[in-house]
């Protein structure tokens, strides 16, 4: 699936919150790779951020785990 930038940068943010909050991760965090932003990215990249997209009316949803 292919996400737009602003799409993208709201997904990370939100997961990044949620991180920061005490979600449980859905990776394997590398060593010395605390901060939230940077997991989340890991998280994104991989695909496991479950996750719906509204774009114009219709539902996207991304993988669930």
């Amino acid at each position: 699936m292919k996400y737009t930038r602003f799409e993208k940068a709201r997904i990370i943010g939100a997961r990044a919150l949620q991180i920061a909050m005490g979600a449980p991760l859905l990776i394997k965090p590398p060593e010395g790779v605390v901060d939230p932003v940077q997991l989340a990215m890991l998280e994104f990249e991989k695909g496991l951020i479950p996750i719906t997209v509204r774009r114009r009316g219709k539902l996207i949803k991304g993988p669930v785990v």
